[in-house]
């Protein structure tokens, strides 16, 4: 069994230089690091495979419908990547639109580490909640808890853990987020869970990509305020679905995403304020979408970049996939159609 590197790895502007990069020694530079967005019908399901071929996956979708969402990720697993077991599956959070497919998953899929922010705090709320729990403490065994600042022993890519039960990475020498002066404040209740969320950050080069989970407002503003320890990234993928309990501007400016991918359904997710938060930002040159969003007042991005079109009943579950290479560049591609487009990092 593999065991994660539980050490506070560099913070952002104070360990890894100015540019915060980090240097990776020993890559093939000719493997490109890769990103699927796995359709799950408005959960999550993402798969970063490294260069060197070590797969992470953070969240399952959900459970039930015979096992839909499961099977799409082993198929992308096998199919796309060539890989019929998953090195660590992480938990963003333990709703079940993220973690309830995860036991489906374990029963098709060898996964050799299960990583996750600790117990549920949603686990005594009610039945559903509580069978969620059990059923992914019986499939998930031995399980590592991770704090801000860890980080994940794979190779060609710095893997670094940077939210967990609330709390967020920090640094002394990051500098002021702008944004935060005069940010709105926003009280969310209900689904606590959504706010103890594993985020991560990963890097290859200059190349940078954050995603945050399901965390909400306030946790964002802890997050960037009053220093923007993220600084700005490459690619982003959408907190929350595209849900205007999480997106505060103050965040979304600060980090600045070139490109953007929500995973949301085709009728959960992509509120228009979210939409028009994203669409403000200061580098946004194009959003990737899961779904395109059927709810009253939605918009949406243009549809060839738009993975799946319909409702959920009888929809095919078509992917996006990023291909990053080591000089920053890198390809999104919609499954669906097979439309395709190059940006540079910035």
């Amino acid at each position: 069994m593999r065991k994660i590197l539980l050490t506070l790895a560099c913070v952002w502007l104070a360990a890894c230089g100015s540019s915060g990069t980090v240097e990776n020694a020993g890559v093939d530079s000719s493997k490109p690091l890769e990103i699927y967005w796995i359709d799950v019908e408005g959960g999550a399901a993402t798969l970063i495979v490294t260069p060197t071929g070590e797969t992470v996956l953070m969240d399952a979708g959900w459970p039930g419908n015979d096992d839909r969402d499961a099977k799409r990720i082993a198929h992308v697993l096998e199919h796309e990547v060539g890989r019929k077991e998953l090195d660590y599956f992480i938990t963003s959070h333990f709703h079940i639109d993220h973690a309830g497919g995860a036991p489906g998953l374990a029963a098709m899929v060898p996964i050799d580490e299960f990583v996750d922010h600790g117990d549920s705090i949603e686990k005594n709320l009610n039945e559903r909640a509580a069978l969620l729990w059990q059923n992914y403490r019986e499939a998930a065994g031995t399980r590592l808890t991770v704090n801000p600042g860890d980080t994940l022993p794979v190779s060609g890519v710095d893997f670094q853990f940077v939210s967990a039960r609330g709390e967020s990475i920090k640094s002394a020498t990051a500098p002021a987020n702008p944004y935060c002066e005069g940010a709105e404040q926003k009280e969310v209740t209900g689904n606590p869970e959504n706010g103890q969320s594993v985020g991560f950050m990963v890097r290859m080069g200059d190349f940078e990509f954050l995603d945050l989970g399901d965390l909400t407002w306030p946790e964002e503003l802890a997050a960037v305020c009053p220093q923007n320890v993220f600084g700005q990234v490459d690619l982003f993928q959408v907190t929350h679905h595209g849900m205007f309990q999480s997106n505060a501007p103050a965040l979304l400016n600060a980090v600045a995403p070139q490109v953007a991918v929500m995973n949301n359904g085709a009728n959960k997710g992509g509120d228009p304020l979210a939409y028009a938060a994203l669409m403000e930002t200061p580098r946004l040159v194009d959003l990737w979408q899961g779904h395109n969003t059927l709810n009253e007042g939605a918009s949406n991005t243009d549809e060839a970049k738009i993975a799946n079109l319909g409702e959920t009943e009888g929809c095919e579950g078509h992917w996006i996939k990023a291909t990053v290479q080591a000089d920053g560049s890198f390809t999104i591609l919609n499954s669906r159609n097979g439309f395709s487009k190059s940006y540079q990092s910035l």
